[in-house]
């Protein structure tokens, strides 16, 4: 029995000259090779997006004391109205937050205290850098919120500021006011962290 009849076996792959890329390419339709090229550049674009993560946001202001002063038990992120010299002012990093705080009036959430220093070039379009500013907010969480702050012991501080994907936001958390205890525990674990790293870092000297 030669190998020809043997059952299971492949055939013989027909011989002869391969086409050349260029009848390949003819046989496609132009169309169809633009859709596949407009493909991949969208593939490249949502990549860089995703390796670009956080590099989309830019902090400008951050609330320290926030933390030192309150636990935060929730937090949110809001849009920021702000005109125009506002926008140039805080992409300078010209804004503070250390002695702001949020409420809710009317359904409509605005923070005060938010120091937005006059852009130089602003002349007479500039704002009074302490002008309450308005949050955004959907509907459901204000809805929630005034729920929350029913509650005793309970406010709305502003966290911190950034800009995301170019749009100026503030994180601003439902906080509870610590007692002076907790204050001082808070400052004894900073001091036994801070005597723990200085202690690590003597030990890798030697």
């Amino acid at each position: 029995m030669t190998n020809a009849t043997v059952l299971g076996s492949k055939p013989s792959l027909r011989e002869g000259p391969l086409p050349s890329a260029g009848v390949c390419q003819g046989s496609v339709p132009e169309s169809f090779l633009y859709e596949i090229s407009n493909i991949a550049v969208l593939q490249q674009f949502r990549q860089r997006r995703i390796s670009m993560g956080k590099e989309s946001e830019k902090l400008i202001a951050n609330n320290k004391k926030a933390y030192h002063d309150y636990f935060i038990e929730e937090k949110y992120e809001a849009g920021l109205v702000l005109h125009g010299t506002e926008v140039k002012s805080m992409r300078m990093g010209k804004c503070s937050i250390k002695e702001s705080f949020v409420r809710i009036e009317n359904n409509e959430v605005w923070v005060y205290g938010m120091h937005v220093s006059p852009y130089e070039k602003g002349n007479i379009f500039n704002r009074d850098p302490l002008r309450p500013k308005k949050l955004l907010l959907h509907k459901e969480q204000i809805r929630k919120l005034t729920g929350k702050l029913a509650e005793k012991g309970l406010t709305l501080v502003p966290l911190q500021v950034y800009f995301k994907d170019g749009r100026a936001k503030v994180e601003i958390g439902l906080a509870r006011g610590k007692k002076l205890y907790d204050k001082r525990a808070d400052i004894a674990k900073k001091d036994q962290r801070r005597e723990a790293e200085k202690e690590f870092k003597v030990k890798n000297l030697y």
